[in-house]
Parts: C-alpha cells; sequence; structure tokens
C-alpha cells in the first residue's frame, strides 16, 4: 500500500461517510434517522458526513423491509461501496421484517441479503439507539480500515 493509499485510509477512519437506504416501511425509522442529524442530537460531532452516493460512503443505514422489488437494489448499492464497510440495520424491519415479515412479497431483514455489522432494535428505533448504534458501527469501521493498513 502507498502513501496516498494510507492517507486515504487514515482520512476515512477519521470521517466517515454514511449513507441511508430505505427498503420500503412505514417511515418512523427514517424520520428518527433523520433526527439524528438535527443539532438536538448532532451525530456530525462523531466526524460522521451523510452522502447520497454510495462509492462514497463508508456506513450503509437500511431501515425497512426487504422485499422482492428492492433486494437487488440493496445488493448493488452495499457492492458499490468501497471496502473497508460497515452495515446498519435499523428497527424491527430492518432486522427481521417486522409487521410485515409474513407479506408474501418481504424477503425478510436486510442480512437475508448482505452482511449486518450492527443491529438497532426498536419500532421505530430511538435517536439515541440509532447513535449509539452508528458509534458502534464507527468503532468497527475503524478496526476494519486498520486492518486493510
Amino acid at each position: 500500500m502507498g502513501l496516498i493509499d494510507k492517507l486515504i485510509s487514515t482520512a476515512r477512519r477519521s470521517s466517515p461517510w454514511l449513507l441511508h437506504f430505505d427498503c420500503g416501511s412505514c417511515n418512523g425509522c427514517d424520520i428518527e434517522t433523520l433526527a439524528c442529524l438535527t443539532p438536538v442530537y448532532d451525530v456530525e460531532r462523531f466526524g460522521v458526513v451523510n452522502v447520497g452516493n454510495p462509492k462514497h460512503a463508508d456506513i450503509l443505514l437500511v431501515t425497512g423491509t426487504v422485499n422482492l422489488r428492492n433486494r437487488e437494489v440493496l445488493a448493488v448499492l452495499y457492492e458499490q461501496m468501497p471496502e473497508p464497510k460497515v452495515v446498519v440495520a435499523i428497527g424491527a424491519c430492518g432486522l427481521s421484517g417486522g409487521i410485515f415479515r409474513e407479506a408474501p412479497n418481504v424477503v425478510g431483514g436486510v442480512d437475508k441479503v448482505i452482511p449486518v455489522d450492527v443491529y438497532v432494535p426498536g419500532c421505530p428505533a430511538r435517536p439515541e439507539a440509532i447513535i449509539d448504534g452508528v458509534v458502534l458501527a464507527l468503532e468497527k469501521f475503524r478496526g476494519k480500515a486498520l486492518a486493510v493498513l
């Protein structure tokens, strides 16, 4: 690994970027996730920046149930993220399919399609729990980033 790669790896560990993807839910967890970005909770104090491009993201936050229509999109988003990467499944729907798990079009939780590093339970998940999950994801990401060096 060259000097430039080491610098990029160090920068990514210091200020990881996250991508939020809603697989399809009641939007309760999405509202709570967005609340984390407000001045009340201010998740950016941990150096986290919310981005819209998976090619720039280090952490993928996923809310909602995975269904037959969005499982490919979720898999493609995950594949487009550079290594190392961390996935956080948020809410009961992201963990297991939630109240929609018996629906014929629901595949289940996020881990049915992509590997998940951190699970944040709740219906909807509280902003404090989401922040705890993001902080845990940051620790896992930094560990993975150091392993790359």
